[in-house]
This record gives structure tokens, sequence and C-alpha cells, in this order.
């Protein structure tokens, strides 16, 4: 079984959720249009779908005039590395905010 490692399905889904949102057709009826439940269509744009076949995101990407593209890997670019190293960073301060949040302050005696 080959999985796709690199996608960026956060991103693939904002692009989606654009392209929707550009020929002013709401979740529902891209949904009813494509035989999906529009709760599928709301976890393909947020990008927290588990599992979509390659059929069904050709023609969700095809009504609404988007392509996928298949081509050889290849490492990062310096940018894109960078922005990923960033988002990392930010995700890591937000987590570690969130945990010292929840601790309770130490008794001072």
């Amino acid at each position: 079984m080959y999985r796709i490692r690199y996608m960026n399905f956060a991103e693939t889904g904002a692009l989606i959720r654009a392209a929707r949102k550009k020929t002013k057709v709401t979740q529902g009826e891209l949904a009813r249009r494509l035989g999906m439940s529009r709760a599928t269509i709301s976890k393909i744009e947020n990008g927290t779908i588990e599992e979509i076949g390659v059929r069904k995101l050709a023609q969700l990407c095809d009504r609404l005039g988007l392509e996928i593209s298949v081509r050889p890997s290849r490492p990062p670019t310096l940018n894109e590395a960078y922005e990923q190293n960033r988002q990392e960073r930010q995700e890591a301060f937000r987590q570690t905010d969130a945990t010292l949040a929840k601790m309770k302050p130490a008794a001072h005696g």
C-alpha cells in the first residue's frame, strides 16, 4: 500500500474551501451534487478527513475547477522548510502555554 506522505491536508482543504466559495456553492449543495455528505465536505475543507479515495478527491476537484498533480518527490525549498519549522514552533508554544495554564500555582508557605 502506498501512502501520500507529504500532502498537506489543511492546505488542500483550504484551497477546496476557497474554490467552493468562489463558485458560491454551499457545502450541502456540493455534497448533494457529488453524492457525499456535508460532513465529509466539511472534514475535507478542515483538513481533518481520515480517508478519502483519490476518485472522490478528483471528482471534487474537477467540480470546483481544481486539479490534482502527481510529481516526483523533492526536498522542501528553504522557504518551505523555514515555514514548516515556524509553524511547528508556534504549535509547540501554544501547547506549552495551554499546559501551563492548566497547572495550579504551587502553594507558597
